[in-house]
């Protein structure tokens, strides 16, 4: 079996670590919570069974690509609030930058603190020409983590069986804005 080494990233005020099998409860929570999974492609809440084989799955996907999601942790925080990371889209050999919080921490800047994380690590540790990130038309919120973090819109394009918005932001502009930061 292969071991990859998933590192834990510190951003200010979050730390973004290895999910584990033991995560699949909280996020069975987290995903039951009115409004968590609203713009995705499937809005109803998975069964446990289903968190915790995704879990796997995420794994598969770290030890395969070399990167994936991390579980987030919030100060005083024993529990994960949620997840962020990259993801390797198949269908399309794009990689995205993605999150998902609980409610009760929407609104504080964490979500745009662990996009920037992810996509930090991305184009420090891998050779991305870009790093992509799909949101929902009518999920302002997202749009405007997406937004903070510098990604520019591309189009309107079908991912998961429904159309979401596409944002990008390539190397050149991710290196251009750390020479300006």
């Amino acid at each position: 079996m292969n071991t990859i080494h998933i590192p834990s990233l510190n951003t200010q005020r979050l730390t973004l670590r290895p999910l584990v099998p033991a995560d699949a409860v909280a996020l069975h929570r987290i995903y039951q919570v009115d409004g968590v999974l609203r713009y995705f492609p499937d809005p109803q809440p998975p069964p446990l069974e289903r968190v915790e084989r995704n879990l796997l799955l995420q794994r598969a996907h770290w030890e395969q690509h070399g990167y994936g999601n991390w579980g987030v942790l919030a100060p005083g925080q024993v529990e994960i609030i949620g997840w962020a990371g990259l993801q390797f889209l198949p269908d399309t050999g794009e990689t995205e930058v993605g999150f998902l919080l609980d409610r009760p921490f929407w609104g504080r800047g964490y979500a745009t603190e662990v996009a920037l994380a992810s996509l930090r690590y991305g184009f420090e540790k891998f050779h991305f020409p870009e790093i992509i990130g799909l949101v929902h038309p009518e999920n302002l919120a997202s749009q405007r983590v997406i937004d903070k973090c510098r990604m520019t819109w591309v189009d309107r394009k079908e991912y998961f069986g429904i159309e979401l918005l596409r944002y990008r932001l390539t190397r050149a502009a991710y290196e251009e804005n750390q020479h300006d930061a």
